[in-house]
């Protein structure tokens, strides 16, 4: 295949986010014009996936860099020649699956990646979809009282809470980065503007949130989770069904995701790549 601009389309999967693109082979040689493009549909749709990408650890990270700046993720050990690449792995004998929860990746951070690429590399016979959200329009159907009341709010994030949540993503692994340290957290805004965009977006999630800045967890829980079922709402959202070789490639700063478990007894491996991103504004 030759990739030019011309050979790109777009499919939109949902009315809010998520777009297909087809008529590009990622394991090429890209031009500035066709990352430039890919990076404008990104943008748009804040998650986009592409087919049959038969992608080596090697070629996958490649095209990261073309996106963005890989970076180690502090949990988990990255594959040994490749260690901004991470398995996401569930085996026939897990029954709970990695980051099995609405968030945003590592909102515990002071600079929470930009964007998180993932590739299949096995997929269960059925099940193992997973879920996106739109932050910009969780944000823009708030009425303008509530965007008053959260427009100077900051929110305490935790990487313990995920414990709770039961997510493994935010659980120390042996061989992660930081072994000995507990618990990572930040002080973002409740509502971020994007660096790119210019758009604001909602920024709390029930997995990492815990409350907001000078307040307590009593005081913040009853907003905090009226934001969390309104970040939700079906039709902010698409549903991402898997196949060996998919790529997907989602803007963490505008878009939660939710991986489903529901396949107990089948096998479910990923690699995943997170891009490094600014201090939440």
């Amino acid at each position: 295949m030759t990739n030019s601009v011309d050979t790109i389309s777009v499919a939109q999967i949902a009315g809010a986010i998520g777009a297909v693109i087809s008529g590009i082979d990622l394991d090429a040689e890209l031009s500035d014009d066709v990352v430039a493009k890919i990076r404008s549909i990104w943008l748009t749709h804040l998650v986009v996936f592409f087919r049959d990408q038969a992608l080596a650890p090697d070629s996958f990270l490649r095209f990261a860099r073309r996106i963005g700046t890989p970076v180690e993720y502090p949990f988990v050990k990255g594959l040994t020649e490749h260690p901004e690449i991470i398995a996401v792995a569930k085996l026939p004998n897990e029954t709970v699956n990695f980051g099995g929860i609405w968030h945003s990746d590592t909102v515990y951070l002071d600079r929470p990646p930009m964007a998180t690429m993932l590739i299949a590399r096995e997929v269960p016979p059925f099940g193992g979809d997973t879920l996106f959200a739109n932050m910009y329009a969780a944000y823009d159907s708030l009425s303008d009282g509530m965007k008053t009341l959260l427009a100077p709010l900051r929110a305490v994030n935790s990487s313990a809470r995920a414990d709770v949540s039961k997510t493994r993503e935010d659980r120390i692994r042996d061989g992660g980065q930081s072994p000995d340290l507990t618990e990572y957290r930040s002080e973002h805004p409740v509502v971020r503007t994007h660096p790119e965009s210019g758009r604001k977006a909602l920024y709390v999630n029930v997995a990492h949130t815990s409350h907001f800045v000078g307040m307590t967890e009593s005081e913040s829980r009853p907003i905090l989770e009226f934001l969390f079922k309104r970040a939700v709402r079906r039709e902010f959202t698409c549903r991402f069904g898997w196949q060996v070789g998919s790529l997907a490639l989602w803007d963490n700063r505008c878009a939660m995701h939710n991986p489903i478990n529901d396949y107990h007894g089948h096998t479910r491996i990923m690699h995943r790549i997170t891009l490094a991103g600014d201090v939440p504004r």
